[in-house]
C-alpha cells in the first residue's frame, strides 16, 4: 500500500481573477487546488477573456501543478434534480456554461452535488432500514438526463459526481445513489466521483478504523467502482458518524480523527488525483499539507 504518488492541496479563493488560485495554491505549497471559475452564487458570470485564459495557463504552466490535479467545483445554486422545469432549466444551462469554463481553461473535470429532490419523505422497511423511496429514483433519473444533456454539448470535461452528507433532500450520500446516477450516463468515460470524507462520515460510512476503513472502501469498490474515483475532498467532521449534518472541520479537531487521513495517503487507489483541503481554518492549509504529507511511509 506504500506510495507517495499524492496531490494534496486545498480549494483556494479565485478572487480577482482564475489566475490568482494558481498564485494562492503555491503559496501553500500546494500539488493541487479547487477553485471556482465564477462566483458560486451568482447565475450569471462575465465570460472568461482570452487575457484571463491565457494568463492563468501561463501561470499553470510556471507552477508545474498538472490540469488533471484540478479540481473546480461549480455554483451552489445548480440543482441537475430540481422538480420544476423552469429551475431544472435554468440549472442544466448553468451547468453547460460551468463545463465550458473548464474547457476554455484546459481542465478536465468538474466537481458538483448531485442535486436536492426538495422533498423531505422518510421510508422505512419493514426491518426499519432506510431504503430508496421512488421519489428519489426519479431525481436521480433527473440529474443523470442533466448530465448526459450537458456532455453532450460540450466536450473534454468529465462530469465529477460528489458524496454528500444526505442533509435535507440532496441525494448522493449513498453509494447507490452514486452507482444509479453513473449508471444512466451515457458517456462513462466522462463522468467520475470526488469523495468528501466529511460527507462520507456523517453518511454513515466510518472511516476511523483499518477494519472500518477498509470495509467502507470494499463498499465503494464494490457499487461504484475505484476507476470511476477523480478527486477527494479531505476533511475532517464536527457532527459525528450518521449525522447526516454537513460541518466541516479541521485535521484531527473532529469526529474522524487522523488515522483515516494516514489511511488515505498510503492507499495506492487515492495515487494521482487531486485530494483537496476544504477544512475550516485556511491559515493552517499549509500546515495541514505537510501534515498530510508527513503520514507517508
Amino acid at each position: 500500500m506504500k506510495t507517495n504518488n499524492k496531490f494534496v492541496g486545498a480549494h483556494v479563493s479565485a478572487s480577482g481573477g482564475v489566475f490568482n488560485a494558481v498564485a494562492n495554491a503555491e503559496a501553500i505549497g500546494a500539488k493541487a487546488f479547487a477553485l471556482f471559475t465564477k462566483n458560486q452564487r451568482q447565475w450569471i458570470a462575465k465570460a472568461l477573456d482570452t487575457k484571463t485564459i491565457d494568463r492563468f495557463k501561463s501561470m499553470l504552466a510556471s507552477s508545474g501543478i498538472l490540469p488533471k490535479h484540478i479540481l473546480p467545483h461549480d455554483s451552489y445554486l445548480i440543482n441537475l434534480g430540481h422538480p420544476e422545469v423552469e429551475k431544472l432549466d435554468k440549472s442544466r444551462n448553468a451547468f453547460v456554461d460551468e463545463l465550458r469554463r473548464c474547457e476554455l481553461l484546459g481542465l478536465d473535470r468538474l466537481n458538483f452535488h448531485p442535486g436536492s429532490h426538495l422533498v423531505k419523505v422518510a421510508k422505512k422497511d419493514k426491518e426499519n432500514r432506510e431504503v430508496m423511496d421512488p421519489i428519489e429514483d426519479v431525481c436521480l433519473d433527473r440529474i443523470a438526463e442533466s448530465i448526459n444533456m450537458a456532455l453532450d454539448q460540450t466536450q473534454g470535461v468529465s462530469a465529477v459526481l460528489e458524496n454528500t452528507a444526505g442533509q435535507g433532500s440532496n441525494l448522493g450520500w449513498r453509494f447507490e445513489h452514486l452507482a444509479h446516477i453513473i449508471d444512466k450516463v451515457e458517456d462513462k468515460s466522462r463522468i467520475g466521483v470526488c469523495i468528501d470524507t466529511c460527507h462520507m462520515f456523517t453518511a454513515g460510512y466510518d472511516i476511523r478504523t483499518e477494519e472500518t476503513y477498509k470495509q467502507t472502501w470494499n463498499e465503494f469498490e464494490k457499487i461504484v467502482g475505484f476507476k470511476y474515483l477523480m478527486g477527494m475532498h479531505i476533511n475532517d467532521s464536527k457532527p459525528p458518524l450518521g449525522s447526516h449534518v454537513d460541518r466541516h472541520h479541521s485535521l484531527g479537531k473532529g469526529e474522524i480523527g487522523l488515522d483515516a487521513f494516514r489511511f488515505i495517503m498510503n492507499d495506492a487507489r487515492m495515487d494521482d488525483i487531486p485530494l483537496i483541503l476544504e477544512t475550516i481554518d485556511e491559515t493552517i492549509w499549509k500546515e495541514e499539507i505537510e501534515l498530510l504529507y508527513s503520514f507517508v511511509d
